[in-house]
């Protein structure tokens, strides 16, 4: 039995993983599917003090409130930053990193940097609060603005993710134009050290690839311990 820790992208909340979370339940994993501080019933009044260190830090709090010591993390899009850096806080309490269409980011670096010029045009279409980046038109119904400073902030980072044992990265090949995450797929579909999926659905792989989806968590988890 694994424990997946399940984190939405952006403007998303843990909901977006329902179809995932019964899956991995009826498999006889532990789930927590996430709604970080500034979403959903989270979203207001603190969207304007939320950051990247405040949604890395509700990762923290879940693993070590729940005494977890073997997390499977699971980032979509913005998710990877999140998760990236809760691996880096307290990486005693993870196994394996899955990131889902998502930014695998290096110290220093944040979602405005690794965006694509449509991303960032994105990020700025604040309203008249000036911090709350509005979802989507595609995007799920639920979906609630985006913290703007969670975009902006960069990453600090101790150590890399070679300490972990699995790291997966799955690719959505369906996008209109260019995926601003095709420059992560083509770097690290050519290095040894990860496992990468081009899965063909849109970025939204929960909704558009959950039944295989699925079968790279189960792939993902970590072997049970056998008691002779």
């Amino acid at each position: 039995m694994a424990t997946f820790v399940l984190v939405p992208g952006a403007c998303h909340g843990g909901w977006c993983y329902e179809r995932l979370d019964e899956q991995l339940r009826q498999h006889g994993h532990r789930v927590h599917a996430l709604t970080l501080t500034g979403f959903g019933d989270h979203a207001r009044p603190m969207s304007g003090t939320v950051n990247l260190d405040t949604n890395i830090q509700d990762v923290v709090d879940v693993l070590t409130a729940e005494s977890i010591e073997d997390a499977v993390l699971v980032g979509h899009s913005y998710g990877g930053m999140v998760i990236t850096g809760a691996a880096d806080r307290v990486p005693q309490r993870v196994d394996s990193l899955v990131y889902l269409d998502a930014f695998v980011p290096e110290d220093g670096d944040s979602c405005w940097t690794l965006a694509s010029g449509e991303q960032r045009e994105w990020y700025l279409s604040v309203g008249e609060t000036g911090y709350a980046v509005p979802p989507l038109p595609f995007f799920d119904p639920r979906a609630t603005a985006h913290p703007l400073a969670s975009c902006l902030q960069r990453i600090r980072l101790t150590g890399d993710l070679g300490r972990f044992r699995r790291r997966d990265y799955v690719y959505a090949t369906l996008w209109d134009g260019t995926s601003p995450f095709a420059p992560t797929y083509e770097r690290l579909r050519e290095d040894p050290r990860w496992t990468v999926h081009a899965v063909e659905g849109r970025h939204n792989l929960m909704r558009d690839a959950p039944d295989e989806l699925l079968k790279i968590l189960l792939d993902a988890a970590p072997e049970p311990d056998v008691q002779m």
